[in-house]
């Protein structure tokens, strides 16, 4: 059975989904950030640069949430694309957006424009700004396809754990239609459900 160091944040909820739609089975092992845990040497053994989430399946341990998306789709075959085709470097473009971009980005404005917003006038306008330019991007692209890309893929699973942070943003999912129409659709499943309240529950998935 899987192992999955996680706790409730986006990154850690993108493995979670993740493992509930691909239907492998997982226990949930709780790494609580705020008491630190991320720094316990069993977790810095496998997870060298102490954040979560990781895995451990057997004797393969994965870190780095993008690198277990891919793991997880090859070993489940279900939410990538064969290699090589055009829709698989699709999926790959969107998931490295989210690597690169949104969720940076998206978790900058969760520490200066929702929890110290008084901190710094110029990052916290930098990355409210940012998070409605990203959104923007997105909200482009969903106009034109109904998922990331051509079905559900592990690019939504990697970007909807933070658009729900939407309220951390300041991000008002209503001025991007596109956008709350795919976030609404996902919320719905079982698999985001479930996967939404691991390692903890935190509540229901929030809705706008």
């Amino acid at each position: 059975m899987i192992e999955l160091y996680t706790w409730a944040t986006p990154n850690g909820r993108k493995i979670s989904i993740a493992l509930e739609e691909m239907g492998l089975s997982y226990r949930s092992i709780a790494v609580d950030i705020g008491k630190d845990q991320q720094f316990d040497p069993e977790f810095l053994a496998f997870s060298p640069n102490n954040k979560i989430p990781a895995l451990r399946d057997g004797s393969q341990t994965v870190f780095e949430s993008g690198a277990m998306l891919v793991y997880l789709a090859r070993k489940s075959g279900r939410f990538l694309a064969p290699e090589g085709s055009p829709t698989y470097w699709k999926t790959l473009e969107w998931l490295m957006w989210q690597m690169g971009g949104y969720g940076p980005m998206l978790g900058q404005a969760h520490h200066f424009v929702h929890f110290n917003p008084d901190k710094s006038e110029y990052a916290s306008q930098r990355y409210a700004q940012e998070a409605q330019r990203l959104t923007g991007v997105l909200d482009r692209h969903l106009e034109h396809s109904e998922f990331l890309v051509d079905e559900l893929s592990i690019a939504d699973f990697a970007i909807w754990p933070w658009t729900s942070r939407f309220s951390f943003q300041n991000i008002d999912l209503k001025e991007f239609p596109h956008v709350l129409r795919w976030y609404l659709q996902l919320a719905e499943r079982p698999g985001f459900q479930r996967g939404y309240k691991q390692p903890v529950d935190a509540g229901d998935v929030p809705r706008p």
